[in-house]
This record gives structure tokens, sequence and C-alpha cells, in this order.
């Protein structure tokens, strides 16, 4: 017979290393009654960096997982807490049915004859996958992977973030299964009979009316609608209340459609990219990422309540065991005003199921079928049964 799967997560914020894998690993056998898990994923704040391999070696010889993934973070995420610049060590926990693929993967960037290479590839990975990565920030060059897969694996889905417990390059720890690097990155494929959903929460809301890209180069978007870009923006810029003109003032975005075959366009489906500048001489402005003529754009807003509704609207009706919370590190109580928001979000819609995660450099999820980094994001991989 099939075992049902079964999702646990702990947390201990115990300041010694040797304590906290003792509360982690001791809540953790106790839930899964003796039964070997298939993943355990494990986060661990700066304090912890020094001590990193002792933790997931214990927790590895204790636990037995199939496969252990991990990574170091700013601020550690279980249950309905968010423990922010604070001692913390959570770990999640999976035991899927008997026929669950799980397929891990360590990659590294090298330089060859021929320029820079990824290496570490495994063979027999199929684009139906769910791919959950954990990457170093300073080291892997996850915008270009994440193009490079969106190209070869159309179908594949990735889904994490970038280790965030170190401000220079060295300072990160990754982990998979018994090897531990500070650089690269980390993950495991999730073979189609796990079943996960994806949620990727941007934090901003639209305002004015949607326009299309009719002249634009690289990252410089020149017009919309025959008009020039800047001009466009003056205008909305004198619609607005005083509020939202406060917020483009504070820190404007764009919107960009990644898939333009639908009629209507929606919460999920913009790609919200900065807006860097303006050129008053030719009306243009310079958004961060390349944009194409024939592209959708509509400009938006960010702010605690945009964030608080984008994440309430996209979690209002789903359904989950378990989940994996990667939230931007520029979120939490910094954006919010208050402790564990995200998490908060997430148990008082989905129920208290267990979820682990981490503060995140940068954000991995798909929006409109491709996969993307984001800021200032909250990413979430929903575990179904």
């Amino acid at each position: 017979m099939p075992c049902v799967n079964q999702y646990e997560a702990a947390l201990s914020q115990h300041p010694l290393a040797t304590s906290a894998v003792g509360e982690v690993a001791g809540e953790l056998l106790e839930r899964f009654d003796g039964e070997r898990p298939d993943l355990l994923v494990v986060f661990a704040s700066p304090h912890h960096v020094g001590t990193f391999e002792d933790v997931v070696t214990a927790l590895r010889t204790l636990l037995e997982p199939r496969v252990l993934l991990g990574a170091t973070a700013v601020s550690i995420i279980a249950g309905p807490r968010e423990v922010e610049d604070a001692p913390a060590i959570a770990a999640w926990a999976a035991r899927f049915d008997d026929d669950a693929a799980l397929t891990p993967v360590s990659l590294r960037l090298v330089q060859t004859a021929d320029g820079s290479a990824v290496v570490g590839w495994p063979d027999g990975v199929a684009d139906e996958h769910t791919l959950l990565l954990l990457a170093d920030p300073f080291t892997f060059p996850v915008d270009a992977f994440l193009s490079r897969m969106n190209d070869d694996l159309p179908q594949l889905r990735v889904l994490g973030g970038l280790a965030s417990a170190a401000r220079a390059p060295g300072g990160n720890r990754l982990v998979l299964d018994d090897e531990i690097v500070s650089e690269g990155a980390v993950g495991v494929f999730l073979g189609p009979d796990v079943e996960v959903r994806t949620v990727v929460s941007q934090g901003c809301r639209p305002i004015g009316r949607p326009f299309t890209v009719t002249k634009a180069e690289g990252n410089l978007v020149q017009e919309l609608g025959g008009r020039s870009a800047l001009e466009r923006l003056q205008e909305l810029a004198g619609m607005v209340d005083e509020d939202d003109r406060a917020l483009m003032q504070r820190g404007l975005h764009v919107g960009l459609v990644v898939d333009e075959h639908k009629a209507d366009f929606e919460r999920g489906d913009f790609l919200v990219r900065n807006v860097l500048g303006a050129d008053h001489a030719n009306g243009a402005i310079a958004v961060g990422d390349t944009v194409n003529v024939g592209q959708t754009l509509q400009f938006h807003v960010r702010d605690a309540d945009a964030a608080d509704d984008d994440l309430h609207a996209l979690l209002t009706g789903e359904d989950a065991r378990a989940a994996l919370l990667f939230t931007c590190n520029g979120r939490g109580r910094h954006l919010f005003g208050e402790p564990d928001h995200d998490a908060g979000v997430v148990e008082k819609l989905l129920g208290p199921i267990p979820v682990a995660g981490a503060f995140c450099a940068g954000e991995i999820g798909p929006v409109g079928g491709r996969n993307f980094l984001h800021g200032f994001t909250a990413s979430l991989a929903l575990f179904r049964d």
C-alpha cells in the first residue's frame, strides 16, 4: 500500500547549536514515529553559520532523510513565526508516496575555454518536474540560469530563494546531503507525482491602465500607446490621488505581462520590475528588465497595504497540506511594521499546516508560465495530496 504523504516542521530558537539541533530533531522524530523522511529542508540564521556543518550532519544522522537541502539566511520562518535577527534553526520534513521521484542537484559556475558554464546538471530531468532551488547570490548567475531553463525546459517550475546570511562572497552556506558549500546552487527536482502549487506574491498593485509598448530598446521604454513613456507617466501622476502620488515618488514599478495570449490581465499576470529612471530629453523611462515592442505594461506601486492585499488575494481559496515560504529580507517588520506578517497570513488562510522558510536576498518563482528572480516578493510552494 502506498503511504499517505506526511509533512512536519520544527523550530528552535536556542542560541547553542547542539541544543537547537536536539530540539528540532526530537520534535521531528516524535512526529514521524521512527519513519524516515524523504526530504528534509533546513534553514539556519547567521548565528549558526560557524556550526552549520555540525548542525546538518547531526540532523542527517538522526533523521536519515533521502535528500537533505538547506541554506543559511538572515531570518528564519517556521509555522506562523518569522524569527528576525535572532538565533534560529528550522527544519521542514516530508514523507511522500512510495513512488515519489526526488533528484538532488548541485550546480557550480565554472570558467571554460568557451566562457562561463554551469556544471552539475543531472540526467533524466523532465520539464514536468518542480525544482526547489537555493542559491548563493554572489557566485551563481540565477537570472541567466532561469532564462536558459525557460528556453530548454519550458514546463519546469523553479521555486526557491537566495541565501541571505552574508553580505559578501564566502559567507553563506548551502547544503545538499553531505556536501556543504559557500558558492553555487543546490536543489532537488520533485517528480510529477509530488503535487506542488506555486504562488508568487510580488506585493504590488496596478495603477492607471495598461498600455502597449510601441517603442523600446533593451530596458528603455520609449513609447507607450504611441506617446512618450514619460508623458504617459506624467499624465498618470496627475490623475491619481495624493496617496498614490506619494507612493509613485517613493518607488515606482512597472508590471510586464509575460503571457500575452490572455484576453484580460489580472493579479499574477504581471512581472513586476523597478523603474530605474527617466530621460527627459527623449521621454524614455528605464526599467529593471528587457522590454519588447508589443508587450503590455502597466505602472504599479508597492506599500505594506498593497503587499498584504496581494498575498491575501493569491492565497484565498488555496488548499495545502504544507508549504515552503521564501520571502524577501525587505519584507517582515521593515515593510509591515509588525512581526510574522507573511507566515501569519499563510496560517490564517491555509490553517496551521507545517511551514518553514527563510528571508531571502532574492526570491525565485514562476509568473505567466516562466521562471524569474524577484525582489520584495513572497514565493510559496504549496504541497497537496
